[in-house]
């Protein structure tokens, strides 16, 4: 039964052969023109200050987290958020936003000012700090400047 199925099946293939026509090289060519304008509408250019005081150009895309494209430019450690879920994060996921971008975001949940007091410690709360795995990136946010705190020492290993 099954057999016969798959030969019912590759007679109808051969038949309509002509809806398969397409060369491999046209379908590249023109997948390729319109995902490279695509993904160069996403871009979205930041500067991020490490904790020596050097600012880094960034590149991210539109959709990303800042998490994301921090890390994808070796300014956070991948191993330190597993996740993109506020559930999963640590305090190296914290970063301070300049205040005019600050601004622009929409403000912070619950969920993520909760993490941010935990990861305080009874400190006192930096007001430019945000999770770098709930910033998510747009074309608004071109231009951005972030800076990456130090480790608090209960972080260092």
């Amino acid at each position: 039964m099954a057999v016969a199925n798959m030969q019912r099946f590759a007679s109808r293939i051969a038949r309509n052969s002509s809806i398969f026509s397409i060369t491999r090289s046209s379908a590249s060519s023109c997948s390729s023109r319109s995902r490279s304008a695509k993904v160069a509408d996403r871009i979205v250019k930041l500067f991020a200050v490490d904790p020596e005081g050097c600012k880094r150009e960034i590149i991210g895309l539109s959709g990303q987290t800042l998490l994301k494209a921090l890390t994808n430019h070796g300014l956070i450690d991948p191993d330190s958020h597993r996740l993109e879920d506020i559930d999963a994060c640590s305090s190296e996921c914290e970063v301070h936003i300049a205040q005019e971008w600050l601004e622009k975001l929409p403000k912070a949940s619950y969920d993520e000012q909760y993490v941010l007091k935990r990861n305080s410690r009874a400190r006192v709360l930096n007001k430019h700090s945000r999770l770098g795995c709930q910033v998510v990136l747009s074309p608004e946010l071109q231009g951005m400047v972030v800076a990456i705190p130090e480790p608090k020492p209960w972080d260092i290993p």
